[in-house]
Order: structure tokens, then C-alpha cells, then sequence
């Protein structure tokens, strides 16, 4: 399990360019059959991180498992960084797993980021697995707002290149964003999640994930792997 506990903020910095340089950026050409949500959940003055990783069939979105774990961290809360804190935790949930998920979903950024490090590139990077970062807000980018209809996109520009794009899952409500977190890239990403949009303004696998982890951390369920 990673731990950077003892990681510095210019050391993060360097690591994050360092892992950035191996970035893969390209079509997703299979059909998935399951793909997996991530979220966690931590106060920002705790040390404690929790995480939930739920395996889904696609495109059904029918739960098939999910995995919890806690740990704990000392690495500092600060933008642009969290991955560091959240690592841990998922890193452990997904070593929980015994038959790996096609894709990974995080409730986080892939390459929107200063850096193209968000949690669902970190994580793809270490694990060499597909990924994609999902997130309510923008950290990084420029774009327009999309139309106000369902499914309406508008793509998202870093640094001049097409990073990832807003996808409003519902009418008239803010559009969420959608990039690339390795082994995929930005169309193919949009694509993924579009189908796994369902009544709600999250994506399942990402809303499904948060409300198992949320159970978790106030004691519902326990850690664990469970089918």
C-alpha cells in the first residue's frame, strides 16, 4: 500500500510531474461488462480516511460487490494534492478485490488538474488499470456551459488541448465533468459515463460508491470485501 506520510509538498509536486510523463491517453475501444465507482470520505482536520470501491455490470448498473477499508494519514489537506490523502485508503479497498473491474470511476479529476495528476490518473498510473475522473467541480480548465438539455457537452480545454469535457446528466441542472484518467481518453470517457448516467445527477457508480461509504463511516457496514 502506498503511504506518503512522510511526502513534503514540493516532493508531491515532483512525483506528480514525474508520473504525469507516463500518461496513457487513448481510445477506449472495448465493451466493458462491469465497471467499478470510488469515493471517500474524511473530515479535513481528521487523519482518517475512509474509501468505498462498488463493482457494478454494465451497462445494467447492477451492484455485484463492493469493498471498504479505512487507514490512516498525516499527509496535509491542500489543493491539488488530495490524491496523496486518498490514495491509501482506495489503494487498500481495490487490494480487496478479488476479480478486478474493466474501469474505474473515481468521485475526482483525471487530467484536470495543473498538473494532469488527479486521483483517477494517480491511481491509474500505479495500477496501470483504465480510469476516469468524474467530479461535481472544476479545478482546471476552461469551457462554456453546455445546453440546458440532458446530455448536452461542452469540451473542456487545458492548456489548449482537449482535456475532458461538462456533461449535464440532467435537465436544467449543473453539468458535471468528465476526463480522461489513463488508459482512456477524453471521448471515451464521456462515452463510459453517459451510459452509466441514471435518474440522478451523479453517475451511478460514483453515487452508489458515496452512499456506501458514507454508511461506512458512521458505522453501518464494516470493512471489508462483500458480494
Amino acid at each position: 500500500m502506498t503511504n506518503y506520510d512522510n511526502l513534503t509538498i514540493p516532493e508531491a509536486t515532483v512525483l506528480q510531474k514525474k508520473l504525469a510523463s507516463h500518461i496513457r491517453l487513448e481510445p477506449y475501444r472495448q465493451m466493458p461488462k462491469t465497471i467499478a465507482g470510488a469515493d471517500i470520505s474524511f473530515n479535513k482536520s481528521s487523519t482518517t480516511v475512509y474509501a468505498g470501491v462498488v463493482v457494478l455490470s454494465f451497462p445494467e448498473m447492477k451492484l455485484l460487490s463492493y469493498s471498504l477499508a479505512v487507514t490512516e494519514t498525516r499527509f496535509p489537506y491542500v489543493s491539488g494534492y488530495l490524491a496523496f490523502r486518498e490514495m491509501p485508503a482506495i489503494t487498500k479497498a481495490w487490494e480487496q478485490i478479488p476479480k478486478k473491474p474493466d474501469i474505474l470511476v473515481f468521485d475526482g479529476q483525471g487530467i484536470l488538474h495543473p498538473r494532469r495528476m488527479g486521483i483517477a490518473t494517480h491511481f491509474g498510473l500505479l495500477t496501470d488499470h483504465t480510469t476516469i475522473g468524474y467530479a461535481k467541480t472544476m479545478l482546471y480548465g476552461d469551457y462554456t456551459n453546455p445546453d440546458l438539455e440532458k446530455f448536452s457537452t461542452s469540451p473542456i480545454y487545458a492548456k489548449a488541448e482537449l482535456s475532458g469535457y461538462a456533461l449535464r446528466t440532467k435537465m436544467a441542472v449543473k453539468p458535471v465533468f468528465i476526463s480522461p484518467g489513463h488508459r482512456t481518453d477524453p471521448q471515451s470517457a464521456l462515452d463510459i459515463v453517459t451510459q452509466c448516467v441514471g435518474r440522478y445527477r451523479i453517475p451511478e457508480p460514483t453515487r452508489i460508491a458515496h452512499a456506501m461509504v458514507n454508511r461506512f463511516r458512521i458505522g453501518e457496514l464494516s470493512e471489508g470485501y462483500y458480494e
